[in-house]
Parts: C-alpha cells; structure tokens; sequence
C-alpha cells in the first residue's frame, strides 16, 4: 500500500477527531464567552476572573473529551497505520476493525500514552545533552545554534511519539514497557535516517499555517468588523485595568489579535487531524522498517540507559 491508500483508509479516524477537536474549541470557546458577558456589567477586574474561570471549565471540559475519546481514536488510528504499513494491507472496514482494536482497552489506551509521554521525556533529557555541548563548543552562539536545532527535533520527537506508539502496537506480544524503550532505541539509532522526514514535517506545516491560519484570521476579521460593539466593550474593559499596552486601546487591533489567536487554535487542529496524519504514514513507514530491519537489543536499550538516566527508571518496569 502507499502512504496515500493508507492514510485515505485511515482518514475516517481523523474526521472523527477533527469533529471531537472542534467540540472541544467550541467549548473552550464558550465557555470563556459565557464566563465574560455573565461578569460584564460588574467591575471589570471581575469581567476578566469570570473570563479566566470560563476558560479554565471550557480547558477542563476540552481535556475530559480528548482523554476518553479523541485519545482512543488516535490509539485505532495509529494501530491502523501500523498495520498498514508493516502488513502492506488494512481491513475493508479499517475504522471498525480499529475501533475493535482498542475495544476494552481504556487502561492499556491510558498506559500507552503514558509510555509514549516518558519517552517523550527521553528525547527531550537527550535533546538538552546537545545544547549543553554546543555551549561548551562555542559558548553563547552554539548554544543559541544548539537550542533552534533542539526546537526543531522537538517537532520531530512529537512524531516519533507517535511512532513509538506504533512500535508498542507492532510488538504486542512483549511488555509494553520493554517496546517503549525499544521505540526509543529505534529513534537513536536510526537518527540519520529518519531525520530525512524533517522536511517534509517542517514544509508541509509552514505550508498548511499559511493557508488555514491566513485565510480563518481574514474570515474571522471580516466577521469581527460586523461587531464593533462587542471589542469597543472589550477595549473599554482592558482599558479600565490599568496600565496595558497602547495597542490594546484599539478594537480594530483587538479584532486582527483575536482573529489571528483563533486561527492559529483552529490552524493546529487542523494540521493536527488532517495534515499531519499524512506525514506520518511516511514517518511511520520509515520508522517501521528501520526497526524491523535492525531489531532493538537488550544492549542497545543499556547502552541508551547510560546516556538517559530516565530511560534507566523506564526500563526497571519492563523487568
């Protein structure tokens, strides 16, 4: 199968997400506008709390929803990749099958994404090792170098994550602990070549914020210019604070903020289920095959366990 077939018959679980990722906007959203207008006609100090704890019960609510729905959805379409790509074939009904996967599974779903998020923690031990040198090297500049380097292998690391949590489905047959540390050995040794996906990760995602950002920020402001009213009461509230900066004095400059934070969220969602699930059928496929091709050893993970000493506190539950 291609990395298209397999991420069109993978496709159904992204549109389900998407859909969760946008009742979760909405209620963030809501939330936060609920928690303003219900506070407005008192103090402005408690216009802003009543803002903020919206937000925050919007945030919570959000939260419930991608822990015990988007965070399975992703688990099926992830073991679906998997298969996809190591098995070179996926069930008729792959949105089913991956459903069937994960059925029963709300604790192994919940162990998998802590695993993946103490590897996460691996990467990002190992990824600081390298700024420190840099600084040793070349002081402030190749510290400097050293920390935008490490930015952009942090976006790498957000998909050999994932891939690691592919890892842990393909070896289903040993402790999950044990494939972890396997996933992470995978990423180390095989630096050189996965990190041949870096442009197409950092080139598709600059891509797709210019388009989807750009055009919900212009559709958004067109909207926002409809109601004055709503950022004159805004800036009026802001205003009434204190000391803020001049720019805040006005709506129109309100609206282009408000308008670009909008779309930057909805931009992320988008990338985050539509976009993204494509590029990493290819990372996934590349990863898959560096690992099956060269399997992760009992040395290999202790040599890593030398160089993190969380991967050694990892390891110890696989025992």
């Amino acid at each position: 199968m291609t990395n298209f077939q397999v991420y069109k018959k993978t496709l159904p679980f992204s549109l389900v997400e998407f859909l969760f990722g946008l009742v979760g906007l909405a209620l963030f959203a809501g939330a936060a506008a609920l928690g303003y207008f219900v506070c407005k006609d008192k103090e402005p100090a408690v216009a802003i709390i009543g803002l903020i704890i919206g937000a925050v019960v919007g945030g919570l609510l959000a939260t419930v929803i991608s822990i015990f729905f988007s965070n399975r959805i992703k688990c099926a379409q992830i073991a679906m990749m998997t298969k996809g790509v190591t098995e070179n074939s996926l069930p008729e009904h792959t949105y089913r099958a991956g459903l069937d996967e994960m059925k029963g599974k709300f604790g192994k779903i919940t162990l998998f994404f802590l695993i993946t998020s103490a590897i996460k923690g691996v990467f990002r031990e190992v990824g600081r090792s390298t700024t420190k040198v840099g600084q040793a090297v070349g002081g402030d500049v190749g510290g400097s170098i050293a920390s935008a380097v490490d930015t952009g292998v942090q976006i790498l690391i957000s998909y050999l994550c994932d891939c690691c949590l592919g890892w842990i489905f393909y070896r289903k047959d040993v402790n999950a602990f044990k494939a972890g540390c396997e996933g992470a050995v995978i990423f180390f040794k095989h630096g050189k070549t996965l990190i041949r996906n870096v442009g197409r990760i950092f080139g598709m995602g600059f891509l797709s914020f210019l388009v989807i950002a750009g055009a919900t920020t212009g559709i958004l402001y067109l909207i926002f210019n409809a109601l004055p009213n709503l950022f004159i009461s805004l800036r009026d509230t802001i205003a009434s604070l204190g000391d803020v900066p001049a720019f805040l004095n006005d709506p129109k400059i309100l609206m282009i903020v408000s308008a670009f934070i909008i779309g930057v969220i909805f931009w992320s969602i988008v990338h985050s289920v539509l976009i993204r699930p494509f590029v990493l059928v290819g990372v996934l496929r590349n990863y898959m095959a560096a690992g099956i091709k060269n399997m992760p050893t009992e040395a290999d993970i202790k040599d890593l366990e030398k160089r993190s000493p969380k991967l050694a506190r990892f390891a110890a539950k696989a025992e």
